[in-house]
């Protein structure tokens, strides 16, 4: 391996700093402390990192032995999208669900709940809010990640989630600049295009971040995304009349600039991994997004050299570098400084999180419906999840049930015999039926209308976006598949 710069070298230093790469394991590799020490200012973890919040804890007071105002950032937009709560399912309501009751205080009043638990487990930057309003109701990736299809819905509890989240010291990170919303194909996967004018942008995209810029959020993430309107050449984070020109320039931010996850396919497949690391920096990006899948120290280095070839070659800009660099440590201080001050806040209410669920449950009365007072069948109808979701975290309202009413059986079902299958499995018993987005799903649209056909008195609880019709005897919209969501549908079944 070709090494440019001595670890004291100020380029090299700043090189790693602009990095943001995440690790194997549960406790903190020695190099990862290693590569601190020689000028790494941030580390990302996902759930492959915990076990439990005394755990990540622990970890990062590891970590801050070698940096006391390192960057510990992490995913967690609690809902469907949970790194802390990845064994078990999120304590918090996702975006959607917040959208759904709109109010802003409880927005408020979640993310701060949030902010402060980030904060207790030594997390100081969370990549969090999504600001995209959902104007595609077959986005493969947003969904209840969004507050909601209403462009002044979405700017306002984007801004209230900023205020709460930073209110207890952890820096929000508002994405997907310039809004990932209006696509049909997942940015893990492949480029996404938004193929709608200047002024439709402007008056719909760019509201919501306009809030969160106007609310003082710390960081700001980059899409993946093509935009003909603003870039035909370039994806947003590698577009510099995007990053500079649009959000440095008119809409006057001044804060972190971090790309969205650089291993995702819609950047290393086109572009490659170290070159595109040098287009974002060029761009207008200062923090480098990379860990989601890749967390070895080969990475980093290779990262790294790469950035001080690009500067020794004229590539980037030496000031450009520094000045990323300038604006990661200078987030650090804030964190340092905003998490002494807030360390000692008032009491929050343990239970907001539950509190906020309950009150996002939408419940239709289709047909008559007797009560439920005994064990039911949860037939779970389960797509693939999306990579931002991840296959890790359990949802439904299946355990919550067989709590509450015991001798209640669940099972999971996908694929053209759906139906017919969750009604063998059934053999005679009432049926839940639990599903997730069913107007993206035409085999789970088909195995509801098998199971309805033969059970009329099933009950529906749709755990995604709820766009297609109600139907079941009984219809539980949650808006988001979180943990808490699944609680509060399972006390409506059984409360009737």
């Amino acid at each position: 391996m070709t090494v440019f710069a001595t670890v004291d070298d100020t380029l090299t230093r700043d090189s790693l700093a602009v990095l943001q790469p995440g690790f194997d394991g549960t406790t903190a590799p020695d190099w990862v402390r290693r590569r601190i020490g020689e000028g790494l200012a941030t580390v990302a973890l996902f759930g492959r990192n915990v076990v439990s919040h005394g755990q990540v804890a622990a970890l990062t007071a590891q970590l801050r032995a070698e940096q006391d105002d390192l960057l510990v950032a992490i995913d967690e937009e609690s809902g469907d999208v949970t790194r802390l709560d990845v064994r078990t399912g999120s304590s918090f309501p996702g975006n959607h669900a917040l959208g759904a009751v709109d109010d802003p205080d409880l927005t408020r009043r979640v993310a701060k709940a949030l902010g402060r638990r980030l904060a207790e487990c030594g997390v100081n930057l969370n990549w969090a809010p999504s600001a995209d309003v959902n104007a595609n109701p077959d986005n493969p990736v947003i969904g209840v990640r969004s507050f909601g299809a209403d462009t002044g819905l979405v700017a306002r509890h984007t801004a209230a989630y900023v205020q709460g989240m930073q209110s207890s010291g952890v820096a929000a990170c508002t994405k997907h600049f310039p809004g990932h919303g209006d696509t049909n194909v997942d940015s893990h996967d492949a480029v996404p295009r938004i193929d709608v004018d200047e002024d439709t942008l402007r008056g719909r995209e760019l509201m919501p971040f306009r809030a969160a810029i106007e609310a003082g959020t710390r960081a700001v993430m980059s899409a993946h995304i093509l935009v003909p309107a603003l870039d035909p050449e370039r994806p947003g984070t590698l577009s510099r009349r995007i990053l500079t020109d649009l959000l440095r320039g008119e809409l006057g931010y001044g804060g972190l600039i971090v790309t969205d996850g650089m291993e995702m396919r819609a950047i290393s497949g086109p572009y490659g991994l170290e070159r595109g690391v040098v287009l974002a920096l060029a761009a207008g990006a200062d923090a480098i997004c990379v860990g989601g899948g890749l967390c070895d120290e080969g990475t980093v280095l290779k990262l790294r050299d790469a950035l001080v070839a690009a500067v020794r070659s004229g590539e980037l800009p030496e000031e450009r570098l520094a000045d990323a660099a300038a604006r990661v440590r200078q987030l650090a201080r804030w964190t340092a400084e905003a998490g002494r001050v807030t360390a000692t806040g008032s009491a929050l209410d343990p239970e907001i999180g539950l509190v906020a669920a309950r009150r996002a449950l939408a419940v239709t009365r289709v047909g008559p419906a007797a009560p439920v007072d005994g064990p039911v069948y949860v037939a779970a109808f389960s797509p693939a999840a999306n990579i931002a979701v991840g296959d890790q975290t359990p949802w439904g309202v299946g355990v919550e049930l067989e709590r509450l009413l015991p001798g209640t059986a669940t099972g999971s079902f996908t694929g053209a015999d759906a139906g017919e299958e969750a009604l063998r499995a059934a053999d005679g018993r009432r049926i839940v039926a639990v599903v997730r987005d069913e107007h993206r799903h035409p085999w789970m649209r088909s195995a509801l209308d098998v199971l309805l056909a033969a059970r009329p008195d099933s009950l529906v609880v749709e755990m995604g976006v709820p766009q297609s019709p109600p139907r079941g005897a009984v219809h539980i919209a949650t808006h988001g598949a979180a943990r808490v969501c699944g609680l509060a549908a399972a006390e409506a079944i059984v409360a009737g």
